[in-house]
């Protein structure tokens, strides 16, 4: 016996064993667990938040007080397809994306700002 063989010992070959019950299975729990935290916690609210966006967008209307997502606060003049006309000073008009509108402010908010 050498210094080697004391200090690690040495693999002996073992019959092969039965795979241990269930163990398939267990493996399989794991992901859908996994992605169905992931679904709850992430993917799921933003779907909600998008769905508010996109329900605030149809109810726009003309006089409306929008604070765009860039931050520039104005009145909706004209409402198109895909663009919104916004007018943030007298005579100051913008035309954004639909999109880029992140808020719409209660009445009367830029007279009081």
């Amino acid at each position: 016996m050498n210094l080697l063989d004391f200090l690690i010992a040495p693999a002996h070959a073992q019959a092969a064993g039965a795979a241990p019950a269930g163990g398939g299975l267990g493996m399989l729990v794991m992901p859908v667990a996994l992605i169905a935290i992931m679904y709850f916690l992430m993917i799921r609210p933003q779907m909600k938040r998008a769905k508010e966006h996109k329900a605030m967008l149809d109810k726009l209307s003309k006089g409306d007080e929008v604070i765009t997502s860039g931050g520039i606060a104005g009145t909706v003049t004209d409402i198109g397809d895909s663009f919104i006309t916004v007018e943030v000073a007298d005579g100051v008009r913008l035309r954004v994306q639909k999109a880029a509108i992140g808020n719409v402010l209660p009445k009367g908010t830029l007279k009081s700002a």
